[in-house]
């Protein structure tokens, strides 16, 4: 074997599928010619230190996790300077990002992809604010269930899967907060008050397709941006969620957009959600596209 892989994987995520796997993805690694490296992750932020620190002579690194260890996994990636191809075997509650590059739900297939599937140069996000400049892969978002995924019990994930989004929200819609916004991009600026905001590189979120608009490329150099205004009275809000659920982006009572790059500002601070992880509270953050930031191994290029 010539061929060197870094395997990180959580082996918690999802229903911890994984544990009955592994000795058979680590068999198809094998089989591809590869010596593998395996690192299990313990806590939120091993995923990102072993890929940062990993050595240049890894030739791939696999993955499987949800979105938030791959999340974890491109952070490392960027911050080690040097970029190797990424395989993931998705293993989460919903795998959003899996499903936008149509990667196999079937674990050891999605393992054979990652060893023979081709290299798809993947668009990612870079997140900059005031203590910091961090990196999502597919989606930027504040406001309404922003914290939901992070503040849900992985046990109750495992069970609910995408229910566990939508029960953790159901209870707060009587608590619905606004955040007063200045918006700018390109050559445009609006200030309103926003109960939701999401910037996405994604055709799903949340396990719903398409709720990021139409002709979604993943290598196009821009987001695709949903800012939710403040509704006036219920009526409004369930014509909004009625919106959202057609993939009607044509309204009044939101602003949709792509642009590569976006700054928000607020009067307080908002709380932040990374791929699902908490991306911390901010007064101001500018998003840009790193366009083809990342080599994601697929089995077909998504489609132009």
């Amino acid at each position: 074997m010539d061929k060197k892989l870094l395997f990180v994987y959580n082996p918690k995520a999802g229903k911890a599928l994984i544990k009955n796997r592994l000795a058979d993805i680590l068999d198809i690694f094998a089989r591809a010619g590869y010596e593998t490296t395996v690192a299990p992750t313990q806590k939120h932020g091993d995923a990102t230190e072993a890929v940062a620190q990993r050595q240049n002579c890894y030739d791939l690194v696999v993955c499987s996790g949800g979105d938030g260890t791959l999340d974890e996994v491109v952070t490392g990636m960027i911050r080690s300077g040097f970029n190797t191809p990424i395989g993931y075997i998705p293993a989460g509650s919903t795998n959003d990002f899996g499903g936008s590059l149509s990667l196999p739900k079937n674990m050891l297939r999605a393992a054979e992809v990652a060893v023979k599937g081709r290299n798809f140069p993947c668009d990612i996000g870079s997140f900059a604010h005031e203590e910091a400049n961090d990196v999502f892969v597919y989606i930027a978002a504040f406001g309404l269930f922003t914290d939901v995924s992070y503040e849900t019990a992985q046990d109750i994930k495992n069970v609910l899967g995408h229910m566990a989004y939508l029960l953790e929200g159901m209870k707060r819609l009587s608590q619905i907060r606004s955040f007063h916004v200045r918006a700018s991009w390109e050559n445009t600026e609006v200030e309103d008050d926003f109960i939701f905001g999401m910037i996405t590189n994604s055709t799903s979120v949340g396990g719903f397709k398409n709720i990021t608009g139409k002709n979604v490329k993943m290598d196009d150099g821009v987001f695709e941006v949903t800012l939710i205004k403040n509704p006036r009275n219920p009526v409004e809000l369930n014509n909004i969620m009625l919106s959202l659920l057609n993939r009607d982006m044509d309204t009044n009572a939101m602003y949709y957009f792509r642009t590569a790059e976006l700054t928000l500002e607020s009067r307080e601070p908002m709380a932040w959600t990374l791929d699902g992880e908490n991306g911390g509270t901010h007064t101001k953050v500018t998003i840009k596209n790193v366009c083809k930031g990342i080599d994601i191994r697929v089995k077909n290029p998504p489609s132009k």
